[in-house]
């Protein structure tokens, strides 16, 4: 009969820790990349790819949780779909932070653009708003908390859209060297996507905000 019961009982105490986890993590590997990306020296960037690479894996292991919670429980703090859509969204964006610390170190990147670390420094910016907002859905309390993090999200997202934008075109403009153009545009392309998956997480806290609050 205990067993019944726990069945039908909302898994707030299992869904809010796993996403806040995931939240954090996201921020920290957003964190990782900007020191990354910031550091002049190849030892030292591989020490610290190291770290995004292990933060990718916990990312990967609070994401499965995740999945095995909500096949586990009948009664979950919101709508399955948007709990399975925010963690999807979530994984997106460590995923393409790691990506593109894996091909800064697979193309064997020695300068990195200013362009470059902008974006790292708005997904930065972003990761933290993500972090914010996600620690407000235990209660929905402090719902303007969401909405404005949700704002300032599609805010970083428009002005990393920008910067991609701009330093593309000078890529083709001023940089002579065909491989050096192909490495450059590729991790802007991928720290780019990045961006974009934060803004999809935005849409997943703002559907959550007007079903639940």
């Amino acid at each position: 009969m205990n067993n019944i019961f726990k069945f039908f009982t909302p898994q707030d105490k299992k869904f809010h820790p796993l996403f806040e986890q995931a939240g954090s993590n996201a921020l920290k590997i957003a964190e990782t990349l900007l020191e990354m990306v910031s550091t002049g020296d190849a030892e030292s960037r591989k020490t610290i790819f190291k770290e995004i690479e292990r933060l990718e894996h916990v990312g990967d292991d609070i994401t499965h949780s995740i999945f095995l919670e909500l096949s586990r429980n009948f009664i979950t703090p919101f709508d399955r779909e948007d709990i399975h859509a925010l963690a999807t969204a979530v994984d997106d964006v460590a995923d393409y932070i790691y990506g593109t610390a894996n091909r800064m170190q697979m193309y064997n990147m020695i300068a990195i653009n200013e362009p470059i670390v902008k974006i790292a420094e708005l997904l930065v910016e972003m990761c933290t708003d993500i972090d914010k907002a996600i620690k407000e859905l235990r209660s929905f309390k402090n719902i303007r908390v969401i909405a404005d993090a949700c704002i300032r999200i599609n805010s970083g997202e428009n002005q990393a859209d920008y910067v991609f934008t701009l330093a593309v075109a000078r890529l083709f403009e001023y940089e002579t060297n065909a491989i050096e153009l192909i490495k450059q545009k590729e991790v802007l392309q991928t720290i780019e996507k990045a961006t974009d998956k934060c803004e999809d997480v935005a849409n997943v806290l703002e559907t959550i905000l007007v079903k639940n609050a």
